[in-house]
């Protein structure tokens, strides 16, 4: 059986907020809607279940987020994930630049958890705490062009 990832789909506290950030960083808004009704209750499991919605696609066209924003029932508050909690904790994207997209998350008042990384010759990385308490990995290939 074929099988190929459709999107990560994010709880936000404020949808314009997180669209924002994620079309900053470079993703586009490919549509949004507001969805409910019996449909939404069984598929997602909750009654009432009532939410805004946008899905955002990166600009390889490949890789898709939907954001939502629940109208009903209420939005649980968490204490944000944790990078070593069991279960999903982060979304990660390649940039060009680190230090570009930094700056641009950084307008977010989004800053890494504690820094730029050297993964050996291969990669810079960093955790950065964006919107909703999301964590979002940016990674930037190095390579002889960018390693100088």
């Amino acid at each position: 059986m074929p099988i190929k990832l459709e999107n990560v789909g994010i709880a936000v506290r404020n949808l314009e907020a997180a669209i924002d950030f994620f079309t900053d960083l470079g993703l586009t808004v490919l549509g949004r809607d507001t969805v409910s009704g019996e449909w939404a209750d069984t598929a997602v499991g909750l009654d009432g279940n009532h939410v805004k919605i946008a899905v955002l696609q990166t600009p390889d066209g490949k890789g898709q987020l939907e954001l939502f924003e629940y109208i009903h029932p209420d939005a649980i508050e968490t204490n944000p994930t944790l990078p070593n909690e069991i279960g999903m904790h982060r979304v990660a994207f390649s940039v060009d630049d680190i230090d570009a997209a930094l700056e641009i998350a950084a307008k977010h008042g989004c800053h890494p958890l504690r820094g730029v990384a050297t993964y050996g010759d291969a990669y810079k990385l960093a955790y950065v705490r964006g919107p909703s308490g999301i964590i979002v990995m940016l990674a930037q290939e190095l390579n002889e062009a960018t390693s100088d």
